[in-house]
């Protein structure tokens, strides 16, 4: 029988928002079964805003939240993290806009999910379990979902850079080791596309330190690549975060063709809109799924 899990105890990280470039501290609390993912903004006399895609800003360069006017800005690699870690229900205070970056991927996040240790409750898990396919495509981007017993995800993205090129990764969230082979990849960007980014505001608090950067012929961090496929690791660790939105662990198989937090995002809102798409199940009540997945 799988129940929900929150953490252990109390847990802290410090650092920098990625786009801001705003110092902010976040503290991860334990969190009652079905509160689900909670941001408490202590800067704003507590103001709550709950990780729900009703409450989705913007998605262009990272998936914020806002809930009258109170923004909660870059959530996806905490998000990762979380859904990675087996977290269903917490509560993060942050102390701004922004969650702190770290060293770009979710690594950071599991470590102080680790420190602080899961704790089971009472309540039974439920899941979102994909019934029919649901597609999105814009231009040559195309996203699906299709009916699935676990939660798998097939990602493929294409950039004109000898580092990167066409990559393809199937990830099985149930079986692999998010922690292992997702967490680790860092986001990316294009050293000739930071002064526009940074004239329009974005990335004000990056560097080598939170983000490869890539030249035209290979990458800038001295440290190199932590996977040959790194990249496309990232857009899952991304995408990961992002289906968090849902409210509910996905039962399903997303396979991603050149997407990003726009179309994670469209993808999401699809499924909550019709509701004979999905259904809510427990590992008591579950029905295999009518079709297996297909790509």
């Amino acid at each position: 029988m799988d129940y929900q899990y929150t953490i252990g105890r109390a847990a802290s990280f410090s650092g920098t928002g990625l786009h801001s470039g705003v110092a902010v501290n976040i503290r991860l609390l334990p969190a009652p079964a079905n509160s689900g993912i909670i941001f408490k903004r202590i800067d704003l006399e507590g103001f709550q805003v709950e990780a729900l895609a009703r409450n989705v800003a913007r998605v262009s360069y990272a998936t914020s939240l806002m809930k009258k006017g109170v923004l909660i800005s870059t959530t996806e690699h905490l998000f990762s993290a979380l859904v990675g870690c087996g977290i269903d229900n917490v509560i993060i205070e942050i102390d701004s806009l922004e969650t702190p970056i770290g060293d770009g991927s979710a690594l950071p996040f599991v470590q102080i999910i680790k420190q602080a240790g899961v704790k089971r409750q009472r309540g039974f898990r439920h899941y979102l379990q994909v019934l029919k396919p649901v597609e999105v495509i814009d231009g040559n981007r195309r996203m699906a979902i299709y009916p699935c017993n676990g939660y798998r995800i097939s990602y493929r993205i294409e950039f004109d850079h000898p580092l990167i090129g066409i990559q393809e990764m199937d990830f099985d969230l149930g079986n692999e080791d998010y922690k292992v082979s997702i967490a680790p990849a860092r986001t990316f960007g294009f050293f000739q596309e930071v002064e526009m980014l940074r004239e329009s505001g974005l990335v004000q608090g990056g560097s080598l330190e939170n983000a490869v950067v890539l030249t035209p012929d290979g990458i800038m961090n001295p440290e190199g690549l932590r996977f040959s496929d790194e990249f496309c690791r990232h857009k899952i660790l991304d995408l990961i975060g992002d289906l968090a939105l849902v409210g509910h662990p996905i039962l399903g198989h997303v396979v991603a063709e050149r997407a990003g937090h726009a179309m994670h995002f469209a993808l999401a809102s699809k499924l909550l809109k019709d509701r004979s798409l999905t259904r809510l199940t427990t590992s008591r009540d579950f029905r295999p799924a009518l079709s297996a997945a297909t790509a």
